[in-house]
This record gives structure tokens, C-alpha cells and sequence, in this order.
């Protein structure tokens, strides 16, 4: 029996870690899910285990490779984004992976602001609201400041998915899809780092950008061939691959979760103040584009406000799965503009929905600004509930809405960013199925 040819793909989260292997057809052929205890950094602040989560990847790819049923012939890796390694001289981490959770000294904060132009010039150029943490080239800063003895024996400091990456080349890179997310390092108008990232000495810490399709050639111990391993991805970034492969008429994804954020990779307009005030930020893909992103808190929304009516009519947390669209109960929203005293769950739930619709509509107008778009396509969550997606398509009455169905879109995206090197098969056409919704 032939081994079946695979690509390799880490994808981490802040929560699952996970090992996949894709066949050449982009079909997931095994899967392995790790979570690990986050430890406390000097601070007592919650981090990645950077330590525990190498020795798994290291010991969980030396396992998978004793497979005899598939041969690896690639490996690429998507990682959550805001996040640095920091390596010194012989490639050893000299601090823990910070938390990009972790508050922002408020003082040290507005030096910073200060000394590079103010927030709202320094959000503009870098496409970037102001963040704190999560601009993680404010880590950087803050690690100068706080802690010069470790910023000096600081050699390189990489993005957590080109961390993963250089675990198995032992090569350092940086990478667009990382440094282009809401980091404060990159100037959308030059197209180059920001000059503050010259002056504080960070830039000579920062490794060389290489392109994100491309791959290293490495050779493993009792391996014939050398393994083409791929330098990482942002994992926003990598889950929209997928959708730029197989949609060439301009759309808008809204990806659900937590968060609800909505990508426009056909809309490349410079983020105005206005904007960056409501949250509106930049992704660059994988090919070097600008992504204007709009984010909305929604899945937060609807997880507090569903524990609510479940209480107030005495059901279990989760039977809003069991609520269909009502048109009856819509129409009495729209004429009304809200259910004040909602008689049952669904009427409550309803109002919940209608409410979050709302948001999301002024949320992702944002990204639609400017932009001759005509589908809208939701993933994640929100995408399985029929209550949410009628109300969309009712609110897009001149747009085509559709629930979007891809599993592990992120691991796929890292897969797929790399394609020519590995697969020789052409990319299937049929990878995201959609359901359209209507009114």
C-alpha cells in the first residue's frame, strides 16, 4: 500500500495546538489536539508555555514521521499574531512569549505617542488602532525601557509563527502577513518599517521578510528527500487564503467568533481617523496586499446576553440552537424597533440577534465603504445560525448573503500558501461550500 502524500501543518492557538496533515486533494487526513497550562511571566501576568509547546511540536513531528501510512513532503505553520520571541546570540529564548493581554504602562505609553507624531498619526501610517500589547512592536519598546539588560542580549526577535518555523530550519525570517497586523511597525504608505522602528534600535533585531509562499529546503534524519518547510502565517491571514484561491468576484468575509471581524481583500483605501476610532485596521495577505478589517466584539455579545434569557425563561445555555428564523417576530423588531417585554425565549432571542445585527451592520458598512462588493460570506460561529443570517441578508437586501462552511480554514490557508512547492495536483474547486440565505 502507497504511503498517501501529506503536508504537515502546526497551527496554534492561544488555546488548541494543533498537528494536521492535508492530502493533495485538501482533505484533512489526521489531526491532534494539545492545551497547556499558560504559566506566569516576572510579572505574574498568564503566557504561553514557549518551552512545553516546542518540545511537543518537536517530539509530535519525530512521532508522525514513524507513520508509514503517509509520507510528509511539506510543513508550514499558522500561529495567533501580537506575539514575539525573543532569541539571543545561540537562537535561546531569553524571556517568556508575553501575553499581548498584559496591560501597557500608561506613562511609558504616552513617551512613545510623544516622541513619533501622536496616536492618531502614528494609527494612520501604521494602520494600526492603539492597542497596546497587542501592537506588538510596543513590546518591543517596552522591553527596551523596562528591561535593558535583557533588550541587550536580545539578538532576534521573531513573530510566534516564524518561531514555530525556525524550530525546524534553524533559519530566521520575518514575514509580511506578522509584521503587517496591527504591530505599529509597518508604514502602509512607504510600504516599509516605520522610521521609530529605526530609531529605538529595533530594527537591526528583526530578521530579514521573506515571502510568505516561499519555503526552505531541510533535511531530516532517515528522511530520503529534504522537506520543503514553509516560513509561517498570521493566522487571520492564513484563514483567508482559502477564499482568495477559490472567489475572484469581490466579497466581504465576515469571520465569527469571539470576535466578529469583517475582511475586505477588494477594498485597499487608506484607513481616515474615523476609522481607526471604530476599530477598522489593516491585514496584509500573504501575496503583500493591504485587507481592510473592521472588528466587533459580537461573539462576547451573544455568549453574556444568551445566559441572560436562558435564565430569565428557565432554559439550558445552549437552546438558542434550537430557535429558527421567525418572520413574524422580524417584522414586529423592524415596525418597532425593539421587544421590550419579550413573551418567550425565541421573542428574547430574536431582540438579542436584532440588536447584534445592528452593530455588525455598522461594523462591517465600514469595510464596504468604497468598495464594489456584491457577496458577503460569514464563517465561524455565526455562520450555523439560521436567526443571524436571515437578519443579515434581510439588512444586505442588495447583496448576495451566504453561510460559508470550511473547516480548519486557518491550518488549510497555511497549507495552501504553499502549494507549488508540495502538491502537485491543482487546487480543488469546491473547498468552501455556501449556503445562501434570504429574505
Amino acid at each position: 500500500m502507497n504511503a498517501t502524500h501529506v503536508i504537515l501543518i502546526f497551527d496554534i492557538g492561544k488555546t488548541n495546538k494543533k498537528l494536521l496533515l492535508f492530502d493533495e486533494a485538501y482533505n484533512m487526513v489526521y489531526e491532534s489536539i494539545e492545551q497547556f497550562q499558560e504559566i506566569k511571566d516576572e510579572d505574574g501576568f498568564d503566557g504561553e508555555d514557549i518551552i512545553k509547546l516546542k518540545d511537543w511540536m518537536l517530539n509530535s513531528f519525530a512521532e508522525i514521521m514513524q507513520n508509514k501510512a503517509f509520507e510528509i513532503k511539506a510543513i508550514n505553520f499558522s500561529g495567533y499574531g501580537a506575539s514575539f520571541v525573543l532569541l539571543d546570540d545561540n537562537n535561546k529564548e531569553i524571556t517568556p512569549l508575553y501575553n499581548y493581554l498584559k496591560p501597557f504602562d500608561k506613562k511609558l505609553q504616552d513617551i512613545f505617542y510623544a516622541d513619533y507624531g501622536g496616536e492618531q498619526e502614528l494609527a494612520k501610517l501604521t494602520a494600526s488602532p492603539i492597542l497596546g500589547n497587542l501592537n506588538s512592536g510596543m513590546q518591543l519598546y517596552r522591553i527596551k525601557n523596562e528591561l535593558p539588560i535583557k533588550f541587550e542580549a536580545l539578538k532576534t526577535a521573531l513573530h510566534l509563527p516564524q518561531y514555530l518555523s525556525f524550530l525546524f530550519t534553524q533559519q530566521l525570517f520575518s514575514d509580511i502577513t506578522s509584521i503587517g497586523c496591527h504591530t505599529h511597525l509597518w508604514n502602509f504608505n512607504t510600504k516599509q518599517y516605520h522610521a521609530w522602528v529605526r530609531q529605538e534600535g529595533i530594527l537591526d533585531k528583526l530578521a530579514p521578510i521573506k515571502k510568505s509562499d516561499e519555503v526552505i529546503a531541510v533535511n531530516f534524519p532517515l528522511v530520503p528527500q529534504p522537506l520543503k518547510v514553509g516560513i509561517g502565517l498570521h493566522d487571520s491571514s492564513a484563514a483567508l487564503v482559502p477564499y482568495i484561491h477559490s472567489f475572484q468576484i469581490p466579497y466581504v468575509l465576515i469571520s465569527t467568533g469571539t470576535w466578529s471581524i469583517s475582511l475586505n481583500p477588494f477594498n485597499q483605501s487608506v484607513l481616515t481617523d474615523a476609522e481607526l476610532k471604530q476599530d477598522c485596521l489593516c491585514y496584509i495577505s500573504y501575496t503583500g496586499n493591504p485587507i481592510k478589517a473592521s472588528r466587533l466584539f459580537a461573539g462576547n455579545e451573544h455568549e453574556q446576553e444568551i445566559k441572560k434569557i436562558a435564565q430569565q425563561f428557565n432554559q439550558p445555555a445552549d437552546y438558542y440552537k434550537t430557535v429558527e428564523f421567525n418572520v413574524v417576530i422580524y417584522k414586529n423588531l423592524i415596525e418597532s424597533g425593539s421587544l421590550l417585554n419579550a413573551d418567550t425565549y425565541e421573542e428574547a432571542y430574536h431582540q438579542v440577534i436584532f440588536n447584534i445585527i445592528q452593530k455588525q451592520v455598522t461594523s462591517t458598512n465600514l469595510v464596504l465603504h468604497n468598495a464594489d462588493v456584491d457577496q458577503i460570506f460569514v464563517d465561524g460561529g455565526f455562520s450555523n445560525n439560521p436567526v443571524f443570517m436571515h437578519f443579515l441578508a434581510a439588512a444586505y437586501p442588495n447583496k448576495k448573503v451566504f453561510a460559508a462552511t470550511l473547516s480548519q480554514a486557518s491550518s488549510l490557508g497555511a497549507a495552501m500558501a504553499i502549494h507549488r512547492h508540495w502538491n502537485t495536483q491543482p487546487i480543488p474547486n469546491q473547498l468552501v461550500q455556501l449556503k445562501q440565505y434570504f429574505y
